[in-house]
C-alpha cells in the first residue's frame, strides 16, 4: 500500500514531527511504502484562481513549484495523511496552499483512506481544522475517514501518542483493505 503523510510544521523537532515519525515508523513496519514529505520546507504557492488547471491545462496547474513533485505522490497514494499544528484555530498556512493547490487535479485519483493528524500547545482547539477535513477533505474524496488524533505539544514530544499512531500506522491494511 501506498501513503503520503504530509507534515505542514516549519519546526523539524517538533510535536507535529514527531506524530508524523511514529506513524511512519509503525507504517513502514507494516511494509507499506511511505513519502513523507515536509509541506513547510517547500516552494508551494498559493492557488491564483485562475482556473487554467480546468480550461486549458487539462487539470495541471499553471503554477510550477514543487506541488509538481506533490501531485503524483497524492495521486498514486492509497492512504493520504494530513498532520498539521494548529494556526489561529486551523491548520498551518503552508498546508493550506497545498489543500487548495489539489483543486487543479480535484480528488486523490487512488486514495481510500485518509486520516488527520493536529497538534497544538493547547487542548480544544481542533474544530475548525477538523471541520476543513471532513467536510472538505475526506467528506468531498468520499473516502474512508481512518481517524483524526489530536495531541498537545507535550503529549506528542513525550511519547504519549506515539503507540497510537504506530498501531494506526500498523493497521492500515485491516482498516483500508
Amino acid at each position: 500500500m501506498k501513503v503520503l503523510a504530509l507534515n505542514g510544521s516549519a519546526r523539524k523537532n517538533g510535536g507535529t514531527a514527531a506524530m508524523v515519525a511514529a506513524f511512519a515508523h509503525g507504517t513502514r513496519e507494516a511494509g507499506h511504502e511511505v513519502d513523507v514529505l515536509d509541506v513547510a520546507r517547500m516552494d508551494i504557492r498559493g492557488c491564483l484562481g485562475c482556473e487554467y488547471c480546468h480550461t486549458r491545462g487539462g487539470g495541471a496547474c499553471v503554477q510550477r513549484d514543487d506541488m509538481d513533485e506533490v501531485y503524483p505522490l497524492w495521486d498514486a497514494a492509497d492512504v493520504i495523511v494530513i498532520a498539521s499544528p494548529i494556526y489561529y484555530d486551523s491548520l498551518s498556512g503552508q498546508m493550506h496552499c497545498l489543500v487548495h493547490r489539489t483543486y487543479a487535479g480535484d480528488k486523490p485519483k487512488s486514495c481510500k483512506a485518509m486520516a488527520l493528524l493536529l497538534c497544538s500547545g493547547a487542548k480544544g482547539v481542533y474544530e475548525a481544522a477538523k471541520r476543513i477535513y471532513r467536510g472538505f477533505m475526506q467528506g468531498y474524496y468520499g473516502v474512508r475517514d481512518l481517524g483524526v488524533i489530536e495531541a498537545t505539544t507535550g503529549e506528542a514530544l513525550s511519547g504519549e501518542i506515539s503507540a497510537r499512531l504506530e498501531e494506526l500506522g500498523r493497521s492500515l491494511f485491516e482498516r483500508v483493505g
